[in-house]
């Protein structure tokens, strides 16, 4: 069977950053380059792109991880505890920290900073990320076998990772919310 280049997914994702700047250059946006309004879409986009990631690595813990360990034999788990969750949790972190970054990075550009509810959105993001990096991930570590813990500190951990990741999955409904507010008339 004769391979595609998207089949590689570095690949897939370098063919998708070149059709985005070519996108830009028929949209004719390459002039804007020096304009500040130009980097401010450019920030957005990282932004809500890495949000998308992380977000989507959340709602896949919530809707199909967790759920479905229960119903797989425990000789087949550790494929996913050992191979799958912490790939996904890297990811998980690092797409939460940019999400992060290029959201303050956005919100500095675009003097956003008295819309309350893009203001409040923010706010839920910060408590999330602050989860995800000190709550979720340590307790992960011990849940999947990365850092040395017993059965008992193993069970207690992924509990607290599970709860803390519902907690988030919760606060992203109104974040959210709040994120894409921004345009809307304030009654404040």
């Amino acid at each position: 069977m004769k391979s595609v280049p998207w089949e590689n997914l570095h690949r897939a994702l370098a063919i998708g950053v070149v059709l985005a700047v070519i996108l830009l250059v028929i949209a004719g946006h390459f002039k804007d380059l020096a304009d500040a309004s130009f980097w401010a879409f450019l920030f957005r986009l990282i932004h809500i792109w890495s949000g998308i990631l992380w977000i989507g690595l959340l709602y896949y813990f919530n809707f199909v991880q967790i759920p479905s360990m229960p119903k797989i034999p425990d000789e087949q788990k550790p494929a996913v505890s050992k191979v799958i969750a912490p790939t996904a949790l890297f990811f998980f972190r690092w797409s939460a920290a940019s999400t992060v970054l290029f959201g303050l990075i956005t919100m500095t550009y675009n003097q956003s900073w008295n819309n309350i509810p893009v203001s409040i959105g923010m706010l839920l993001g910060l408590i999330m990320a602050y989860n995800v990096w000190f709550i979720i991930w340590p307790n992960q570590q011990k849940a999947l076998g990365l850092v040395e813990a017993d059965a008992d500190t193993k069970k207690k951990a992924a509990r607290m990772a599970m709860l803390t990741s519902r907690f988030n999955t919760m606060l992203s409904i109104p974040m959210l919310y709040g994120m894409v507010s921004a345009h809307l008339p304030q009654q404040w």
